[in-house]
């Protein structure tokens, strides 16, 4: 008898355990959900990548929370890339984001940005062929400006990011059940 009740009580914390899992509750700390920004930049739009990317997205569990797609002019591209203005690269990126529409995103996920990161691969997409061949940019992109996709680097980028394509959304930080 002591036997079958100890394996009840085994059962019960494993299911409240399970159940607790499952909902997320705020007390368990697996609640905390980032935000980042992904873009498929021209390149991947006009080279039809746009639903095998959102697959991969979703198959990564991330969220798909928010999606636009945009047209950037010259004059919102600068100021999305500003932080590369001195660089000798920069009027070639402004030309290249303004050749076409952009599909921004904002994924949703725990540790989102890294993940982001590391589902994207390194930025020139060359490399990313030999080093990381199951990455989005080997998948789609072509070299280091023309790199199908585009993540946020931090919090700070993520924030201010998403911010710039849809305006003051909800904390990059968030828990699930403010949703």
């Amino acid at each position: 008898m002591a036997r079958a009740t100890s394996s009840v009580g085994t059962s019960l914390i494993c299911l409240l355990s399970l159940l607790l899992f499952l909902h997320r509750c705020p007390s368990c700390g697996a609640l905390e959900r980032e935000r980042t920004l992904a873009m498929i930049k021209p390149d991947g739009l006009s080279g039809n990548y746009s639903q095998k990317i959102k697959e991969v997205i979703l198959q990564s569990g991330f969220d798909i929370v928010q999606e636009a797609v945009v047209r950037l002019d010259a004059e919102r591209a600068s100021v999305f890339y500003a932080e590369h203005s001195e660089r000798s690269f920069f009027e070639s990126l402004v030309k290249y984001m303004t050749s076409g529409p952009v599909l921004a995103m904002v994924l949703e996920r725990p540790d989102a940005i890294s993940h982001w990161r590391t589902l994207i691969g390194p930025t020139d997409a060359r490399k990313a062929k030999t080093s990381h061949p199951n990455s989005i940019r080997a998948m789609c992109g072509l070299d280091s400006e023309k790199n199908c996709v585009h993540g946020s680097d931090s919090p700070q980028s993520a924030a201010r990011e998403i911010s710039f394509f849809f305006g003051d959304v909800k904390s990059v930080t968030v828990e699930h059940d403010e949703l």
